[in-house]
């Protein structure tokens, strides 16, 4: 029997938004029903670009339908850019958490949240200059690409093959492609470790506090307010705790159901690009 949060367990017995959108700006569907798990998602935007109704179908578990349904309530009001920076472990954290096996499922909802984004936009989910863009299968029980182990790897931070099986399913038809999952893992930290673009960031933390509460103030006048208040938003840095920054979100960012994607991914996504991956940001009331 899986711990499952109580919130995860009101989702799946209580869904919401199941169905599909009539005459839908976007669709999206991932996942194959003869593989165990399939998910269709289907939204449409009001007359100022945000996500009005969305609505899933899904073929799944526990936790892929709570993954779903939760995912629906977080997007709704939403612009399509900040839809897009939604990942699987907000999902997982809206929902209080979800066992590692259980992981997949809210992989599905963010891939099927960005297919129906790029149908809407008339865009391809893949780079159209990479010559492989799609991949090279390497668990054709579940049809994962090499591609997507990396992606995966690079966004969740997963080292070993087994993380991978709960995150995408590969290697959980039996196996036979775990040394070639951890292969690929080795080579994606250790062209991450050559990469002299982390030990720049990294060289931020080296540097005085009053420096360093300096460049984080500058970072978020010079690149995270402005973004925020095209959407009548803002946000004030308060405090520096070793690698814990402190802020305040305020106008529409303050109360707006969808404050702690902002706060992970407009404030802390580009504090993280910018100065440190190693800092994370808090909100203070």
């Amino acid at each position: 029997m899986w711990d499952y949060t109580d919130k995860v367990m009101d989702h799946f017995r209580n869904p919401r938004n199941v169905g599909v959108v009539e005459n839908p700006d976007g669709t999206g569907e991932v996942g194959n029903i003869s593989c165990g798990d399939a998910l269709k998602l289907t939204f449409k935007l009001d007359a100022e670009g945000r996500i009005a109704d969305v609505k899933f179908q899904t073929f799944g578990c526990t936790s892929a339908i709570a993954s779903s349904s939760v995912l629906t309530e977080m997007v709704k009001g939403m612009t399509l850019d900040d839809a897009l920076k939604v990942t699987n472990q907000d999902i997982a954290r809206e929902l209080g958490g979800l066992p590692e096996e259980k992981m997949h499922c809210s992989v599905m909802g963010m891939e099927a949240l960005q297919a129906a984004i790029a149908d809407c936009r008339g865009e391809s989910l893949e780079p159209e200059d990479d010559d492989d863009h799609e991949g090279r299968v390497v668990c054709h029980c579940f049809g994962v690409t090499d591609n997507k182990i990396r992606k995966l790897a690079l966004e969740n931070k997963l080292t070993k093959a087994e993380d991978i099986r709960n995150y995408s399913k590969a290697g959980g038809g039996g196996g036979c492609c775990l040394d070639e999952i951890q292969e690929i893992l080795d080579g994606v930290w250790r062209e991450k470790k050559e990469s002299p673009e982390e030990s720049v960031q990294d060289a931020f933390l080296s540097l005085p506090i009053i420096q360093r509460v300096i460049r984080i103030q500058e970072v978020i006048d010079r690149e995270i307010v402005p973004m925020l208040e095209r959407d009548g938003g803002s946000v004030e840095f308060l405090d520096l705790n070793d690698k814990v920054i402190k802020v305040r979100l305020k106008g529409r960012c303050a109360s707006c159901p969808s404050a702690s994607v902002t706060l992970r991914h407009t404030v802390e996504g580009k504090i993280k690009e910018l100065l440190s991956p190693e800092l994370t940001v808090e909100s203070v009331n």
